[in-house]
């Protein structure tokens, strides 16, 4: 299919690297420049190589954290007027929430739902004026199933979701959506640090543990990070206009609700 965004602009967050790399990969694949970013120069730049070589799209890569008012300005200075948003980043490390203290929690408030709202008030203006934007926050499938010990993630990016409720249904007549991806287990390095502590905990090789947790998933496999960028690239394109305000889940049938 051709998703109709050939030369349109994206900033894709947090995308060295995981999921969003996979959602850089497809959106230069669909003909898009891309933007990437990530905290470690020399793994940017190789990513930024490899996507390069595998669409022939033209990718930039800003090495910055995008959690600061200073990576955010490099991220815009690199792409002024973005047509694409995906907005990305790491979630607060798993802990009971008796350890969290006030900065604790107000660090996290930041990383999961105040950067994301920074980045689209810069992003939603020069969108609405030229009749086309397209925003996906990549959130977790905790939003809608939390996990204990991931409470504070699962509390910042539901408060997004929230805050970004009303937004969207103000921007929809402007051919301006703004959407969700909730991933569940995909193959990232965070999901095998995972089954590598549960692997030393339960005295079990990795690829038992790997293989365990495949068996908690109704799907019986881990997400393929390719698939999650095939979705996101989805609902950047020119297809999508009717989509926004939604959450979509891709979490291989864990949720066990029927709506």
């Amino acid at each position: 299919m051709d998703l109709g965004i050939a030369g349109r602009k994206a900033i894709v967050c947090a995308s060295s690297r995981g999921l969003g790399r996979a959602c850089a990969m497809r959106l230069a694949e669909a003909g898009c420049e891309v933007v990437i970013n990530g905290l470690d120069p020399a793994r940017l730049e190789a990513t930024a190589a490899e996507i390069r070589a595998k669409t022939g799209s033209k990718v930039t890569a800003v090495a910055a954290n995008v959690a600061t008012p200073e990576g955010q300005a490099a991220l815009f200075a690199a792409c002024p007027d973005p047509d694409i948003l995906v907005a990305n980043n790491g979630g607060p490390p798993f802990r009971d929430f008796r350890e969290l203290d006030r900065q604790k929690m107000i660090d996290g408030v930041v990383g999961n739902m105040v950067v994301p709202i920074e980045l689209i008030q810069k992003a939603i203006d020069p969108m609405i004026k030229k009749k086309f934007g397209r925003i996906v926050n990549i959130t977790s499938g905790s939003v809608k199933m939390p996990i204990a010990g991931l409470d504070l993630s699962s509390g910042a990016r539901a408060g997004l979701t929230a805050f970004l409720a009303g937004v969207a249904r103000s921007v929809a007549q402007h051919n301006v959506t703004i959407n969700f991806l909730l991933p569940g287990p995909f193959d990232t390095d965070r999901l095998r640090s995972n089954n590598e502590q549960t692997a030393k905990k339960q005295g079990i090789s990795v690829e038992q543990a790997a293989a365990a947790r495949a068996q908690t998933v109704p799907a019986k496999r881990i997400g393929n990070p390719d698939e999650f960028g095939a979705a996101c690239a989805f609902l950047c394109s020119s297809h999508a206009g009717f989509i926004t305000g939604q959450n979509l889940l891709m979490d291989g049938g864990i949720f066990p609700g029927a709506f």
